[in-house]
């Protein structure tokens, strides 16, 4: 299991040499010195087969397929569908990168990223690959919190998951959208709703406005992990009584400090 940068093996999946070698470089300077260049999805997926990377970084466009394209595919082949998938692109389009955050990958970097970003996003891979981890000055067992993951991409939910699976935490309950998240906390007491903003039947806010308001359930700790950017509608959301924030891609550093604030009550 990697634990630091220069454990990690990737699969870089760019059609451009030169972009390769200009990626190769950057990730040789946060020595990550295992990585091998493909060109197309079809070459990384056969690579793959022979043996599996600890991360993909791919380039949006490929002559095979897109990188929207390739992640999908991966997470739907139970061999390859748990390997972590950062995306590079220069795409700014929030209809074009939303379909890569939710097929729950560890980051989604510009075209040109500095260091700094690439750090974050190899950090957020490394957590995701850790399974030793844990919850510091936890006051209840982690193996009895019970958590309600809402989101209407199995992918990001099964992302989430793992995440909090690293941490310890044993007991999940699952649900597609706001409406299946109602239905499940009528009948079951939970520790905390992990929830996406944007869903159908029923919005993340309408999610946070309901519990807050009519549930049973109403102080329950609520962590919105989404990939709006509207500042309004965020604002809206932290009036509505979320407990925190956080970007898709999900960063597992920022719920572990939820977590931690959680279950170790000043």
């Amino acid at each position: 299991m990697a634990n630091a940068f220069s454990d990690l093996i990737v699969y870089l999946v760019e059609p451009s040499a030169v972009q390769g070698k200009v990626i190769t470089a950057l990730l040789g300077h946060l020595q990550v010195t295992h990585v091998h260049h493909y060109k197309s999805a079809a070459e990384v997926f056969a690579s793959m087969r022979e043996g599996l990377p600890s991360v993909v970084i791919s380039a949006l466009y490929l002559p095979d397929m897109s990188g929207t394209d390739l992640v999908q595919a991966m997470r739907k082949d139970p061999e390859f569908e748990d390997v972590p998938f950062i995306l590079v692109s220069s795409e700014t389009r929030p209809q074009v990168l939303d379909p890569v955050r939710q097929s729950g990958v560890c980051g989604i970097l510009p075209k040109p990223f500095t260091d700094l970003q690439l750090r974050k996003a190899l950090r957020t891979t490394l957590d995701f690959l850790d399974d030793g981890g844990t919850i510091e000055g936890a006051e209840v067992d982690l193996e009895t919190l019970r958590v309600l993951i809402v989101d209407d991409s199995p992918s990001a939910r099964k992302f989430i998951r793992r995440v909090l699976e690293n941490l310890g935490v044993r007991s999940f309950l699952e649900a597609g959208n706001g409406v299946e998240a109602v239905e499940t906390l009528a009948g079951a007491m939970v520790d905390l709703v992990v929830t996406d903003y944007n869903m159908p039947e029923m919005d993340g806010k309408a999610l946070v406005n309901f519990i807050r308001q009519k549930s049973w359930q109403s102080s329950v700790p609520v962590l919105m992990v989404t990939s709006e950017s509207d500042q309004g509608r965020l604002a809206a959301v932290e009036e509505a009584g979320v407990s925190g924030i956080c970007d898709k891609p999900f960063e597992p550093s920022v719920v572990k400090a939820l977590l931690q604030k959680i279950l170790r009550p000043d």
